[in-house]
């Protein structure tokens, strides 16, 4: 019998409130005062179940992106109205039923990602990248067993283009879950993070960026009878990462965003 509580990885849940709380409080600055975040769509959080959710949204930095998610849901749970202030009180007890979707081989790299990971990773293999190289290989039937577990037990962040990049197709792995767990899909939409922080989301690049984060209501998805494209199709129109947007982005910006894609190494999530 363990000497204390424990979640379903086996990890000390006293030891993951402690990090969440720790890292909680040295990145806040990040959205609170350096940059702003502007939020929309809290209420939605504090509507939502216990467990069996899964948020699915664009990708813009490594942690950042993640590290917003947990501020915005954690001070919406506590009362907090589209604001992540007073972050003393709403990290005072952090949902810890909360978790994301990380590729294996990034949540090694250093000290900070292993604390991340600690905080909450599901981990999981690329299966069509790995050390900066194409590669082809099968979906670990554990990987995607571990993040119905965490369906099962709580909630699930996840970015379903698997990379930072904008514009990717959406995996089909995300649909495959959605139609075998059957979560309640809540569709986030960001900005901003990109221009901000640096690559990984750990390092302030440039101060007075508006970051905005907007959580949209849960996706109407009949589990039984929409294909895995019908739904790819539906959580990228969510996320507002299908083509058919591009048409209504001013080509100036558009030719902005390829500049940037070109100057940044992007790593696959």
């Amino acid at each position: 019998m363990a000497l204390y509580k424990q979640n379903i990885f086996g990890q000390a849940l006293f030891l993951k409130r402690f990090l969440i709380k720790i890292l909680g409080y040295i990145s806040w600055r990040r959205y609170g005062k350096f940059n702003k975040l502007k939020i929309e769509g809290s209420d939605v959080i504090r509507s939502l179940p216990d467990k069996g959710v899964l948020f699915v949204s664009n990708h813009q930095t490594y942690f950042a992106d993640v590290a917003a998610m947990f501020h915005v849901f954690n001070a919406s749970l506590n009362g907090n109205a589209d604001d992540i202030r007073k972050p003393i009180k709403y990290l005072r007890r952090p949902k810890l039923n909360m978790y994301f979707v990380a590729a294996t081989e990034t949540m090694k790299k250093g000290i900070l990602p292993r604390l991340f990971a600690y905080a909450g990773a599901i981990t999981v293999q690329r299966t069509w990248r790995e050390k900066g190289k194409e590669i082809k290989r099968p979906v670990n039937p554990s990987d995607t067993e571990n993040i119905g577990r965490a369906l099962n037990d709580g909630w699930v962040i996840s970015f379903p283009q698997g990379t930072t990049k904008p514009w990717m197709p959406i995996r089909k792995g995300t649909a495959h879950i959605i139609k075998n767990y059957k979560p309640v899909v809540v569709p986030i939409v960001i900005d901003g993070f990109r221009r901000s922080f640096d690559k990984k989301g750990l390092y302030i690049k440039k101060k007075g960026i508006l970051q905005t984060m907007v959580i949209k209501e849960p996706l109407d998805i009949d589990y039984e009878n929409e294909t895995v494209e019908e739904i790819v199709e539906k959580i990228s129109y969510a996320i507002e990462q299908h083509p058919d947007f591009l048409k209504n982005i001013p080509k100036e910006t558009l030719r902005e965003m390829e500049k940037l894609n070109k100057k940044r190494e992007f790593w696959d999530y």
